[in-house]
């Protein structure tokens, strides 16, 4: 009798023990599981989604950056790069000139200009720019005892850039600035003409909402129309003050007029 109750309670003990080491190694798969995460077919998904948006904008960003690096380097060439020629936009009205009129190449002789592309609900870089253009022309005009060079915005967003519209935003910079506009063509060639990259688009209307990008450089042109010098943003206004006061210090001792 005493050894067969001995032997079922030493048979039992084991079962006893083996219990808690099943609920141990239960719950220590459960916090490997935890541990490592759910995987969903939705959140593959969305980690693929993600890493092609991410690849689009970089490859946007990339493409860009090499524009504009094209034409930094078209400008910093050895000799004249080919920038300027032939194109017909429209001058906003002025206090001088209260009527629009018609504006080609030729309107740009006989004159010193600093020629800037963009639009006019820029946030920010335009309107730096074209500070910085009115700072050049006040402080050449300072230096030389008369008004040699003419400020000229021409905006590369003509579907918003009403003449109206370019008047009253002319007004916030130098009272002898001009603004040009014209239609998307007319834009376009202006652009071509000054090796201008504009990412306008050709069907946008006024309430559209696109976004808009182009080159930021403001170009000097000599009295005959032709290219002297280009200027990004990194240039201060005084660096580029220097660069036009030389431009007009070599027209000079040329025997040219102005």
């Amino acid at each position: 009798m005493f050894t067969r109750s001995l032997l079922r309670s030493s048979t039992a003990i084991p079962r006893r023990l083996a219990q808690p080491a099943r609920r141990h190694y239960a719950s220590q798969g459960f916090r490997d599981k935890s541990a490592i995460g759910p995987f969903t077919w939705k959140a593959a998904s969305l980690f693929v989604l993600t890493g092609a948006g991410l690849y689009v904008y970089f490859e946007s960003e990339k493409s860009k950056i090499q524009e504009r690096k094209r034409q930094e380097s078209m400008t910093s060439s050895v000799g004249k790069p080919n920038i300027g020629g032939p194109f017909v936009l429209t001058a906003a009205p002025t206090a001088t000139n209260p009527s629009p009129r018609e504006f080609t190449e030729q309107d740009l002789l006989g004159k010193f200009s600093l020629i800037y592309f963009g639009f006019t609900n820029c946030p920010d870089i335009c309107p730096e720019e074209l500070d910085k253009m009115s700072d050049v022309v006040d402080e050449t005009d300072k230096l030389l005892g008369k008004p040699v060079i003419q400020p000229i915005f021409i905006s590369c967003d003509p579907a918003r850039d009403t003449l109206p519209q370019v008047t009253s935003y002319i007004r916030d910079f130098h009272p002898r600035m001009l603004g040009l506009t014209g239609t998307y063509d007319q834009v376009k060639k202006a652009c071509r003409s000054y090796r201008v990259y504009f990412s306008t688009p050709p069907d946008a209307k006024a309430e559209d909402d696109y976004l808009v990008d182009h080159s930021i450089f403001f170009y000097l042109m000599d009295p005959h129309g032709q290219f002297v010098d280009a200027f990004g943003k990194n240039s201060t206004a005084e660096d580029v003050t220097t660069k036009v006061m030389q431009a007009v210090e070599r027209w000079r001792a040329s025997g040219e007029k102005f």
